[in-house]
Protein backbone atom coordinates (compact mmCIF):
# COMPACT_ATOMS: atom_id res chain seq x y z
CA UNK A 1 0.00 0.00 0.00
CA UNK A 2 1.38 3.38 -1.03
CA UNK A 3 1.99 5.98 1.68
CA UNK A 4 2.71 9.70 1.44
CA UNK A 5 6.32 8.99 2.40
CA UNK A 6 6.49 6.58 -0.56
CA UNK A 7 5.25 9.32 -2.88
CA UNK A 8 7.95 11.69 -1.65
CA UNK A 9 10.80 9.18 -1.62
CA UNK A 10 9.98 7.89 -5.09
CA UNK A 11 9.55 11.37 -6.55
CA UNK A 12 5.97 10.81 -7.66
CA UNK A 13 4.47 14.14 -6.57
CA UNK A 14 3.46 16.51 -9.37
CA UNK A 15 1.91 19.17 -7.17
CA UNK A 16 1.67 19.92 -3.44
CA UNK A 17 0.20 22.89 -1.58
CA UNK A 18 -1.04 24.08 1.78
CA UNK A 19 -4.81 23.92 1.84
CA UNK A 20 -7.70 24.80 4.12
CA UNK A 21 -7.62 27.91 6.28
CA UNK A 22 -4.02 28.77 5.35
CA UNK A 23 -5.00 28.90 1.70
CA UNK A 24 -8.24 30.81 2.40
CA UNK A 25 -6.42 33.33 4.61
CA UNK A 26 -8.61 32.52 7.60
CA UNK A 27 -5.94 30.68 9.60
CA UNK A 28 -5.21 31.42 13.23
CA UNK A 29 -1.99 30.70 15.16
CA UNK A 30 -3.33 27.31 16.30
CA UNK A 31 -4.76 26.28 12.90
CA UNK A 32 -3.87 22.84 11.54
CA UNK A 33 -1.45 22.48 8.65
CA UNK A 34 -3.40 20.76 5.87
CA UNK A 35 -1.64 19.51 2.75
CA UNK A 36 -3.11 18.36 -0.54
CA UNK A 37 -1.43 17.28 -3.72
CA UNK A 38 -1.41 15.33 -6.96
CA UNK A 39 0.82 12.35 -7.74
CA UNK A 40 1.38 10.08 -10.71
CA UNK A 41 1.68 6.32 -10.48
CA UNK A 42 4.73 4.63 -11.99
CA UNK A 43 3.99 3.15 -15.41
CA UNK A 44 3.92 -0.49 -14.31
CA UNK A 45 1.60 0.25 -11.39
CA UNK A 46 -0.69 2.37 -13.52
CA UNK A 47 -1.11 -0.39 -16.11
CA UNK A 48 -1.39 -3.10 -13.46
CA UNK A 49 -4.42 -4.29 -11.50
CA UNK A 50 -3.98 -2.23 -8.34
CA UNK A 51 -4.77 1.32 -9.40
CA UNK A 52 -4.41 3.71 -6.42
CA UNK A 53 -6.70 6.75 -6.79
CA UNK A 54 -5.82 8.48 -3.53
CA UNK A 55 -3.32 8.38 -0.67
CA UNK A 56 -3.94 10.03 2.71
CA UNK A 57 -2.54 10.03 6.21
CA UNK A 58 -4.42 8.67 9.24
CA UNK A 59 -6.07 12.00 10.12
CA UNK A 60 -6.96 12.87 6.51
CA UNK A 61 -5.34 16.29 6.77
CA UNK A 62 -2.84 15.25 4.10
CA UNK A 63 -4.49 13.95 0.92
CA UNK A 64 -2.92 13.25 -2.48
CA UNK A 65 -4.88 12.36 -5.64
CA UNK A 66 -3.54 10.27 -8.51
CA UNK A 67 -3.49 12.36 -11.69
CA UNK A 68 -6.39 10.53 -13.37
CA UNK A 69 -8.55 10.79 -10.26
CA UNK A 70 -7.68 14.48 -9.94
CA UNK A 71 -8.82 15.20 -13.50
CA UNK A 72 -12.03 13.25 -12.89
CA UNK A 73 -12.74 15.48 -9.89
CA UNK A 74 -11.98 18.61 -11.90
CA UNK A 75 -14.45 17.55 -14.58
CA UNK A 76 -17.10 17.22 -11.86
CA UNK A 77 -16.26 20.75 -10.59
CA UNK A 78 -15.31 19.32 -7.23
CA UNK A 79 -14.53 22.35 -4.99
CA UNK A 80 -11.57 20.67 -3.28
CA UNK A 81 -9.89 19.82 -6.60
CA UNK A 82 -10.58 23.25 -8.12
CA UNK A 83 -9.28 25.05 -5.02
CA UNK A 84 -6.13 22.91 -5.09
CA UNK A 85 -5.51 23.79 -8.74
CA UNK A 86 -6.02 27.48 -7.93
CA UNK A 87 -3.80 27.44 -4.82
CA UNK A 88 -2.26 30.83 -3.90
CA UNK A 89 1.39 31.04 -4.95
CA UNK A 90 2.62 31.33 -1.35
CA UNK A 91 0.93 28.00 -0.50
CA UNK A 92 2.51 25.97 -3.31
CA UNK A 93 5.34 23.69 -2.17
CA UNK A 94 5.82 21.53 -5.26
CA UNK A 95 4.85 22.25 -8.86
CA UNK A 96 6.33 20.10 -11.63
CA UNK A 97 6.56 21.89 -15.01
CA UNK A 98 4.28 19.25 -16.55
CA UNK A 99 1.52 20.26 -14.15
CA UNK A 100 1.27 23.63 -15.92
CA UNK A 101 -0.89 21.83 -18.51
CA UNK A 102 -3.79 22.14 -16.06
CA UNK A 103 -5.25 25.61 -15.50
CA UNK A 104 -8.26 26.19 -13.29
CA UNK A 105 -10.04 28.43 -15.82
CA UNK A 106 -10.35 25.44 -18.14
CA UNK A 107 -12.53 23.64 -15.60
CA UNK A 108 -14.92 26.38 -14.48
CA UNK A 109 -18.45 25.80 -15.74
CA UNK A 110 -22.12 25.93 -14.82
CA UNK A 111 -21.50 22.80 -12.74
CA UNK A 112 -19.89 25.06 -10.13
CA UNK A 113 -23.33 26.39 -9.23
CA UNK A 114 -24.23 22.97 -7.94
CA UNK A 115 -20.88 21.93 -6.49
CA UNK A 116 -20.17 25.19 -4.63
CA UNK A 117 -23.60 26.69 -3.88
CA UNK A 118 -25.44 23.45 -3.09
CA UNK A 119 -22.59 22.31 -0.87
CA UNK A 120 -22.89 25.65 0.94
CA UNK A 121 -26.62 25.04 1.44
CA UNK A 122 -25.75 21.63 2.93
CA UNK A 123 -23.44 23.42 5.38
CA UNK A 124 -26.34 25.67 6.42
CA UNK A 125 -28.39 22.57 7.15
CA UNK A 126 -25.44 21.13 9.05
CA UNK A 127 -25.20 24.28 11.16
CA UNK A 128 -28.93 24.11 11.79
CA UNK A 129 -28.56 20.47 12.85
CA UNK A 130 -25.91 21.39 15.41
CA UNK A 131 -28.06 24.33 16.55
CA UNK A 132 -30.87 21.88 17.23
CA UNK A 133 -28.62 19.42 19.07
CA UNK A 134 -27.17 22.12 21.33
CA UNK A 135 -30.50 23.78 22.14
CA UNK A 136 -32.49 20.56 22.45
CA UNK A 137 -30.08 17.97 23.84
CA UNK A 138 -31.35 14.47 24.43
CA UNK A 139 -31.27 13.25 28.03
CA UNK A 140 -28.42 10.83 28.78
CA UNK A 141 -30.85 8.00 29.62
CA UNK A 142 -32.80 6.58 26.69
CA UNK A 143 -36.56 6.42 27.20
CA UNK A 144 -38.36 3.10 27.55
CA UNK A 145 -41.14 1.63 25.44
CA UNK A 146 -43.48 2.37 28.36
CA UNK A 147 -42.82 6.10 27.94
CA UNK A 148 -44.74 5.79 24.66
CA UNK A 149 -47.66 3.77 26.06
CA UNK A 150 -51.02 5.26 27.07
CA UNK A 151 -54.03 3.71 28.81
CA UNK A 152 -57.62 4.60 28.06
CA UNK A 153 -59.44 6.40 30.88
CA UNK A 154 -63.02 7.28 30.04
CA UNK A 155 -62.94 9.26 26.80
CA UNK A 156 -59.26 10.17 27.30
CA UNK A 157 -55.92 8.52 28.05
CA UNK A 158 -53.12 8.62 30.61
CA UNK A 159 -49.44 7.68 30.38
CA UNK A 160 -49.17 4.09 31.56
CA UNK A 161 -46.80 5.05 34.40
CA UNK A 162 -49.40 7.53 35.74
CA UNK A 163 -52.20 5.02 35.34
CA UNK A 164 -50.28 2.35 37.27
CA UNK A 165 -49.20 4.72 40.06
CA UNK A 166 -52.74 5.97 40.69
CA UNK A 167 -53.92 2.40 41.11
CA UNK A 168 -50.86 1.25 43.12
CA UNK A 169 -50.14 -1.40 40.50
CA UNK A 170 -46.87 -2.85 39.23
CA UNK A 171 -46.17 -3.56 35.53
CA UNK A 172 -45.69 -7.24 36.43
CA UNK A 173 -49.36 -7.51 37.49
CA UNK A 174 -50.52 -6.66 33.99
CA UNK A 175 -51.13 -8.69 30.90
CA UNK A 176 -51.66 -7.56 27.30
CA UNK A 177 -53.53 -9.21 24.47
CA UNK A 178 -53.92 -8.17 20.83
CA UNK A 179 -57.13 -6.49 19.71
CA UNK A 180 -58.14 -7.90 16.36
CA UNK A 181 -57.89 -5.53 13.38
CA UNK A 182 -56.34 -2.69 15.46
CA UNK A 183 -52.58 -2.18 15.25
CA UNK A 184 -50.67 -1.28 18.42
CA UNK A 185 -53.82 -1.31 20.56
CA UNK A 186 -53.93 -3.95 23.30
CA UNK A 187 -56.49 -5.17 25.82
CA UNK A 188 -55.07 -4.56 29.29
CA UNK A 189 -55.73 -7.07 32.06
CA UNK A 190 -54.73 -6.83 35.72
CA UNK A 191 -54.10 -9.65 38.17
CA UNK A 192 -54.81 -8.42 41.71
CA UNK A 193 -54.86 -11.87 43.32
CA UNK A 194 -52.33 -12.31 46.16
CA UNK A 195 -50.40 -15.05 44.39
CA UNK A 196 -50.90 -13.66 40.86
CA UNK A 197 -52.44 -16.91 39.78
CA UNK A 198 -53.31 -15.63 36.30
CA UNK A 199 -49.62 -15.71 35.39
CA UNK A 200 -49.56 -12.49 33.36
CA UNK A 201 -46.10 -11.71 31.98
CA UNK A 202 -46.11 -7.97 32.58
CA UNK A 203 -45.86 -5.14 30.08
CA UNK A 204 -42.21 -5.54 29.02
CA UNK A 205 -39.69 -8.35 29.01
CA UNK A 206 -36.94 -5.98 30.20
CA UNK A 207 -37.45 -2.27 30.97
CA UNK A 208 -34.03 -1.24 29.62
CA UNK A 209 -33.67 -3.36 26.48
CA UNK A 210 -37.20 -4.19 25.28
CA UNK A 211 -38.15 -2.76 21.91
CA UNK A 212 -41.80 -3.83 22.10
CA UNK A 213 -44.58 -4.57 24.57
CA UNK A 214 -44.99 -8.11 25.88
CA UNK A 215 -48.09 -10.23 25.25
CA UNK A 216 -49.58 -12.70 27.75
CA UNK A 217 -51.79 -15.75 27.46
CA UNK A 218 -55.09 -14.49 28.89
CA UNK A 219 -57.69 -17.01 30.18
CA UNK A 220 -60.83 -17.10 28.10
CA UNK A 221 -63.61 -14.97 29.55
CA UNK A 222 -61.35 -12.46 31.29
CA UNK A 223 -62.54 -8.88 30.92
CA UNK A 224 -59.98 -6.13 30.21
CA UNK A 225 -59.87 -3.24 32.64
CA UNK A 226 -58.75 -0.82 29.94
CA UNK A 227 -56.93 -0.62 26.62
CA UNK A 228 -53.28 0.28 26.08
CA UNK A 229 -51.99 2.09 22.99
CA UNK A 230 -48.30 1.88 22.02
CA UNK A 231 -47.11 4.86 19.95
CA UNK A 232 -44.74 2.71 17.92
CA UNK A 233 -43.89 5.38 15.34
CA UNK A 234 -43.12 7.91 18.05
CA UNK A 235 -40.86 5.42 19.80
CA UNK A 236 -39.01 4.56 16.57
CA UNK A 237 -38.46 8.25 15.79
CA UNK A 238 -37.21 8.90 19.32
CA UNK A 239 -34.76 5.98 19.12
CA UNK A 240 -33.38 7.25 15.80
CA UNK A 241 -32.93 10.80 17.12
CA UNK A 242 -31.36 9.53 20.35
CA UNK A 243 -28.96 7.28 18.40
CA UNK A 244 -27.99 10.15 16.07
CA UNK A 245 -27.37 12.41 19.07
CA UNK A 246 -25.13 9.82 20.71
CA UNK A 247 -23.19 9.37 17.45
CA UNK A 248 -22.81 13.14 17.16
CA UNK A 249 -21.54 13.34 20.75
CA UNK A 250 -18.93 10.66 20.02
CA UNK A 251 -17.78 12.08 16.68
CA UNK A 252 -18.04 15.83 17.22
CA UNK A 253 -14.86 17.86 17.07
CA UNK A 254 -14.26 18.83 20.72
CA UNK A 255 -12.53 22.11 19.85
CA UNK A 256 -15.29 23.21 17.48
CA UNK A 257 -17.97 22.19 19.96
CA UNK A 258 -16.33 24.17 22.78
CA UNK A 259 -15.96 27.13 20.45
CA UNK A 260 -19.67 26.89 19.68
CA UNK A 261 -20.58 26.75 23.37
CA UNK A 262 -18.19 29.57 24.30
CA UNK A 263 -19.38 32.09 21.72
CA UNK A 264 -22.92 31.42 22.94
CA UNK A 265 -24.68 31.67 19.58
CA UNK A 266 -25.42 27.93 19.42
CA UNK A 267 -24.30 27.16 15.89
CA UNK A 268 -21.16 25.69 14.38
CA UNK A 269 -19.31 28.88 13.49
CA UNK A 270 -16.79 27.07 11.30
CA UNK A 271 -19.57 25.58 9.20
CA UNK A 272 -21.12 29.01 8.76
CA UNK A 273 -17.74 30.46 7.79
CA UNK A 274 -17.53 27.88 5.00
CA UNK A 275 -21.07 28.75 3.87
CA UNK A 276 -20.05 32.33 3.11
CA UNK A 277 -16.65 31.33 1.73
CA UNK A 278 -18.20 28.88 -0.76
CA UNK A 279 -20.99 31.22 -1.79
CA UNK A 280 -18.49 34.04 -2.30
CA UNK A 281 -16.37 31.80 -4.50
CA UNK A 282 -19.44 30.69 -6.45
CA UNK A 283 -20.50 34.28 -7.12
CA UNK A 284 -16.98 35.17 -8.31
CA UNK A 285 -16.88 32.18 -10.66
CA UNK A 286 -20.20 33.22 -12.19
CA UNK A 287 -19.41 36.93 -12.54
CA UNK A 288 -15.67 36.90 -13.34
CA UNK A 289 -14.87 33.42 -14.63
CA UNK A 290 -12.09 33.21 -12.04
CA UNK A 291 -11.61 31.31 -8.78
CA UNK A 292 -9.91 33.15 -5.92
CA UNK A 293 -8.99 30.79 -3.08
CA UNK A 294 -7.52 33.50 -0.84
CA UNK A 295 -10.60 35.29 0.42
CA UNK A 296 -10.74 39.09 0.35
CA UNK A 297 -13.23 39.25 3.26
CA UNK A 298 -10.99 37.58 5.84
CA UNK A 299 -12.12 39.77 8.75
CA UNK A 300 -15.82 39.15 8.07
CA UNK A 301 -15.21 35.39 7.93
CA UNK A 302 -13.25 35.51 11.17
CA UNK A 303 -16.07 37.48 12.78
CA UNK A 304 -18.37 34.61 11.86
CA UNK A 305 -15.90 32.15 13.34
CA UNK A 306 -15.80 34.14 16.57
CA UNK A 307 -19.60 34.03 16.80
CA UNK A 308 -20.12 37.77 16.48
CA UNK A 309 -23.38 37.38 14.55
CA UNK A 310 -26.73 35.93 15.49
CA UNK A 311 -27.56 32.58 13.94
CA UNK A 312 -30.79 33.67 12.23
CA UNK A 313 -29.08 36.78 10.85
CA UNK A 314 -26.40 34.64 9.18
CA UNK A 315 -28.92 32.19 7.78
CA UNK A 316 -30.97 35.04 6.29
CA UNK A 317 -27.86 36.62 4.73
CA UNK A 318 -26.70 33.26 3.39
CA UNK A 319 -30.07 32.56 1.80
CA UNK A 320 -30.03 36.01 0.15
CA UNK A 321 -26.53 35.26 -1.16
CA UNK A 322 -27.73 31.93 -2.53
CA UNK A 323 -30.37 33.81 -4.54
CA UNK A 324 -27.68 36.17 -5.88
CA UNK A 325 -25.49 33.21 -6.87
CA UNK A 326 -28.39 31.55 -8.69
CA UNK A 327 -29.07 34.75 -10.63
CA UNK A 328 -25.37 35.20 -11.43
CA UNK A 329 -25.05 31.70 -12.88
CA UNK A 330 -28.25 32.16 -14.90
CA UNK A 331 -26.61 35.16 -16.59
CA UNK A 332 -23.05 33.74 -16.76
CA UNK A 333 -21.32 32.95 -20.06
CA UNK A 334 -19.82 29.77 -18.66
CA UNK A 335 -19.93 26.46 -20.53
CA UNK A 336 -22.40 23.89 -19.24
CA UNK A 337 -19.56 21.50 -18.39
CA UNK A 338 -15.76 21.49 -18.73
CA UNK A 339 -14.34 20.23 -22.03
CA UNK A 340 -13.83 16.54 -21.33
CA UNK A 341 -11.98 15.78 -24.57
CA UNK A 342 -9.47 18.60 -24.00
CA UNK A 343 -8.93 17.50 -20.38
CA UNK A 344 -8.37 13.91 -21.46
CA UNK A 345 -5.86 15.02 -24.11
CA UNK A 346 -3.89 16.96 -21.48
CA UNK A 347 -4.02 13.99 -19.12
CA UNK A 348 -2.61 11.62 -21.75
CA UNK A 349 0.01 14.17 -22.81
CA UNK A 350 1.27 14.70 -19.26
CA UNK A 351 1.34 10.99 -18.44
CA UNK A 352 3.24 10.11 -21.62
CA UNK A 353 5.73 12.91 -21.03
CA UNK A 354 6.28 11.79 -17.41
CA UNK A 355 6.90 8.18 -18.36
CA UNK A 356 9.11 9.18 -21.31
CA UNK A 357 11.45 11.24 -19.11
CA UNK A 358 12.09 8.20 -16.92
CA UNK A 359 13.26 5.97 -19.79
Amino acid sequence: MLTIDDLRQRGLILFEALSGSRAYGTDLPHSDVDLKGVFILPETEFYGLDYVPQVANATNDEVYYELRRFVELLLKSNPTALELLASPADCVRVRHPLFEAFQVEDFLSQLCRQSFAEYAVAQIKKARGLNKKINHPEPPQCKSVLDFCYVTVGAGAQPVATWLARRSLQPGQCGLANVNHLHDLYALFVDETPDRCHGYRGLLRDAETSQDVLLSAVPKGEVPVAYLSFNRNGYSTYCRVFREYQEWEQKRNPERYQNTVQHGKNYDAKNMLHVFRLLGMAEEIATTGRLHVRRPNREFLLQIRRGEFEYEQLVAEAEALVARVEAAFAAAALPETPDKDAAEARLVQVRRAWYAQLK
